[in-house]
């Protein structure tokens, strides 16, 4: 499988699951799913396109639990097997490898990457990395085409603000570095939280995010009808939306495999329901999952888990 992206660092390759048969009504992820080209897209309906960013670098220098850079390899693998219920194509451009401590640089081509897919018309799907796979998406909604004079809104599941002020980039970053770069360009960032955890935030982190203006929930206070009402508001003051899904979000017992497992944590049906109440929205132009770490996985648990919403976001 070769892919038509310029600055993906390794191609696609056939993805695998159990088979049922080759007919449509038998097919799976791994059946459907083929590399991505420039031509190969179905107009009745916006294609997918999944890019793997493959980062330790950011968890690292935040001095998390690495690991995460097998995290796209392991969501593909859990996708794969899922039953193919979707009315788009989804194609796969690939991964993008940060190598060592060249996160910057990785960054820039993940940037790239998603500027030239978003350009193109498809629905952005990156497959994390640790968080700070978050500023790569940034860049490349940033810098395409697309969010030219919209209001773009960015929507985080996490435990975590990511607002740290610290000298070098990292996983605790993304949302500060967007905020700056907004800032620069005379713009005001829109950015939104679901699931903030009281204890893993210093209060230099809540003063930050209320000097920003960013809106937050905290997990404690995340019900289903307040989570709606919170995600419907902020939909209503954008026009496009990135959505980025720190895996961290939900409890230690749901997903395991993450650098910070949260000792509360948000449920997994409410994660999805904003998952569902995203996509129908009609606003989602971008979306990641990150903070997957596979070596401290249980039963491949937490990967299914990113696996499952990524297929409610695309269906």
């Amino acid at each position: 499988m070769e892919t038509s992206v310029t600055t993906v660092d390794v191609s696609p390759t056939p993805w695998t699951g159990r088979l049922d048969g080759d007919g449509v009504a038998h097919r799976r992820w791994w059946q459907a799913i083929t590399a991505h080209t420039p031509a190969a897209a179905n107009a009745a309906s916006r294609p997918a396109v999944v890019l793997g960013f493959c980062s330790d670098a950011g968890v690292r220098r935040n001095k998390g639990r690495v690991g995460a850079a097998a995290a796209p390899a392991a969501i593909r693998s859990a996708l794969g097997p899922l039953a193919y219920h979707l009315d788009r194509d989804v194609f796969d451009a690939g991964d993008v490898v940060v190598e060592d401590d060249s996160l910057e640089a990785g960054q820039e081509r993940a940037g790239r990457a998603i500027s030239e897919l978003l350009d193109a018309g498809n629905l952005t799907v990156v497959l994390g990395g640790g968080h700070e796979t978050a500023f790569a998406s940034y860049l490349g909604v940033a810098g395409s085409d697309v969010v030219k004079g919209k209001r773009l809104g960015v929507l985080n599941l996490d435990a975590h603000f990511d607002l740290r002020d610290e000298p070098t980039p990292s996983s605790g970053t993304p949302f500060l570095q967007m905020a700056r770069a907004e800032a620069a360009a005379g713009r005001e960032l829109q950015y939104a939280v679901v699931g903030i955890s009281e204890p893993n935030n210093t209060r230099t982190l809540f003063d930050t995010a209320q000097r920003l203006g960013v809106k937050y929930l905290l997990d404690e206070r995340c019900s289903p009808e307040a989570v709606e009402v919170f995600v419907a508001d902020f939909l209503a003051g954008v026009d496009v939306l990135y959505l980025t899904i720190d895996l961290d979000v939900m409890p230690a017992s749901v997903a395991p495999g993450v650098s910070a497992p949260a000792a509360y944590g948000v449920p997994l049906p409410v994660i999805s329901a904003v998952c569902r109440q995203v996509a129908a929205s009609g606003k989602l132009l971008h979306v990641d999952v990150a903070e997957l770490n596979p070596e401290f996985d249980i039963d491949s648990r937490t990967a299914k888990v990113a696996a499952r919403l990524v297929n409610t976001l695309l269906g």
